[in-house]
C-alpha cells in the first residue's frame, strides 16, 4: 500500500469529509479524504503559518504554495490577496483534486493548481513568495530540495516562508535557509512551531 499523503496516487479506500474552517473571520469549506494530510482540521503548524504571513512588503507577482495538499493555505492566502495569483502544488493527484474541489467550493478563482514534484514542473521565476508546510514524513532530502530550490524561483525581495516542528528539524533548517540566502529570521513560535523565513536580496 501506497498510501502516504506525499506520494502521487495514495492507494486508499475513499471516506470524503465535509467541513468547515475559519480563517481571516471568513468559513471556508473543504472536502478531504484518506491519503491527505490532517484531514479533520486545517493543521495547527498551518494555521500558524498563515496568521504569521505578511504580505504587505511583498513585491508583485505571484505566490507559490508548494506542497498545497487540499489547498488550506494556498486558498486562505488566495482570499486574501485577491489581486495576486496563487499557484497551489503538490505531488499528490488526489489532494490536487481535493483542492480543485475545495477552490470551487469557495468561488475562489485567483488560483492555479498543478502537479509538480518539488520544483520539477514549476517555471516561474518571479514569485513574490513561496509558502509551504513541508512534508517532513517524505525525508529530509526532500525537505532541503523545497527550502534550497526556493531562491532561483523568486523575485528579488521576495521570500520563502516555512512551517516545521522543532522536533522535526526546524533547528537545521534554519541553518540550511541562512547559507542559501544569506538571512533567516524566526518569524514566529508557537506550540513547538517555528516559522521560519527568507528573503532573496538583490
Amino acid at each position: 500500500m501506497t498510501n502516504y499523503y506525499y506520494t502521487h496516487n495514495p492507494d486508499i479506500v475513499h471516506d470524503e469529509k465535509q467541513w468547515n474552517f475559519e480563517i481571516f473571520n471568513h468559513q471556508f469549506k473543504f472536502t478531504t479524504d484518506n491519503g491527505v494530510f490532517s484531514k479533520r482540521t486545517v493543521d495547527y503548524g498551518s494555521r500558524t503559518l498563515i496568521a504569521a504571513f505578511d504580505v504587505t512588503d511583498l513585491p508583485d507577482g505571484p505566490i507559490l504554495d508548494l506542497g498545497t495538499g487540499y489547498g488550506p493555505i494556498g486558498m486562505a492566502l488566495a482570499y486574501q490577496s485577491p489581486e495576486r495569483t496563487v499557484d497551489m502544488v503538490d505531488v499528490n493527484e488526489l489532494a490536487l483534486s481535493l483542492a480543485r474541489k475545495n477552490v470551487a467550493l469557495n468561488g475562489i478563482t485567483n488560483v492555479n493548481i498543478f502537479t509538480s514534484d518539488v520544483y520539477e514542473q514549476v517555471t516561474a521565476t518571479n514569485y513574490a513568495a513561496i509558502v509551504t508546510n513541508p512534508p517532513v514524513r517524505a525525508g529530509k532530502a526532500v525537505v532541503d530540495a523545497m527550502l534550497t530550490g526556493a531562491s532561483s524561483r523568486l523575485a528579488v525581495g521576495g521570500t520563502l516562508t516555512v512551517v516545521l516542528q522543532k522536533k522535526q528539524g526546524a533547528p537545521s533548517a534554519k541553518k540550511l535557509m541562512q547559507a542559501t540566502f544569506g538571512n533567516c529570521q524566526i518569524i514566529k513560535k508557537d506550540k513547538g512551531y517555528y516559522i521560519l523565513q527568507s528573503v532573496k536580496e538583490g
